[in-house]
């Protein structure tokens, strides 16, 4: 059963047509990578799924319901969190601090113990650094922080854009590492991703986006072996 559909979405910048009638669908339990150039329309596809940015036309559906253009803060509460481009954590706040923001949602404090103990067992540089200031956090520490975050709301889909941006390659690989595991733990991934080739070994599923349309989607082990998406994304 799709736990998230996307039919026929249109977007708009002004009088300029970002995104030209998208549809996709993202199955209970995979890891779906939309991969594409800059510009080609994946994080404004991510904001609008997300309630970000409102759509001109098309449907997002989120477990049957439609949530198009429903705000972001109750998006959370069906179950869909979103880990934005850049990280966007609080920089004066502690790790703790920044944690437990990520949990307004959640009302039963012996749930929220229990999300906390396994966000730190996912990550264990934010248990030992909980009391340190954000801002003072490398940033692949700082993007780790980003997906605990995400997590104390304990979503049922997690929406990634471009987590690896800025990383050096050792975070890369581990924040790579750490998304198979929360798919593998039972939450679904959608993921925005420009290094197409890491997504790509990762995702179960790919689409593939130019200038605001899907133009090739498919197995994402089938789609990397593809020579046209090989000499486009991947350097080869």
């Amino acid at each position: 059963m799709a736990i998230l559909e996307v039919k026929n979405l249109k977007v708009n910048y002004g009088v300029i047509e970002a995104i030209k009638g998208v549809s996709f669908e993202v199955e209970q339990g995979e890891i779906i990578a939309l991969i594409g150039a800059n510009g080609a329309g994946k994080t404004t596809i991510m904001q609008t799924v997300n309630g970000l940015h409102p759509a001109k036309e098309g449907q997002v559906l989120l477990n049957g319901e439609n949530i198009t253009n429903i705000p972001a803060h109750k998006i959370i509460l069906k179950g869909m969190t979103q880990v934005p481009e850049g990280r966007r954590i609080f920089q004066e706040l502690t790790v703790f601090d920044n944690l437990m923001l990520g949990a307004y949602t959640r009302k039963d404090k012996k749930e929220f113990k229990a999300t906390l103990e396994s966000v730190y067992e996912k990550f264990p540089i934010l248990s030992e650094r909980n009391k340190q200031i954000a801002g003072t956090l490398s940033g692949g520490e700082q993007q780790m922080l980003a997906m605990g975050r995400a997590l104390m709301s304990h979503p049922r889909i997690l929406l990634l854009d471009e987590p690896s941006m800025g990383l050096s390659p050792l975070y890369v690989n581990e924040v790579f590492k750490i998304i198979r595991e929360i798919n593998e733990a039972g939450t679904t991934v959608l993921l925005v991703e420009q290094n197409a080739k890491k997504a790509l070994s990762i995702a179960n599923r790919a689409y593939v986006l130019e200038t605001g349309r899907i133009v090739l989607s498919g197995d994402a082990k089938e789609l990397m072996h593809d020579e046209s998406i090989r000499k486009a994304y991947l350097g080869e």
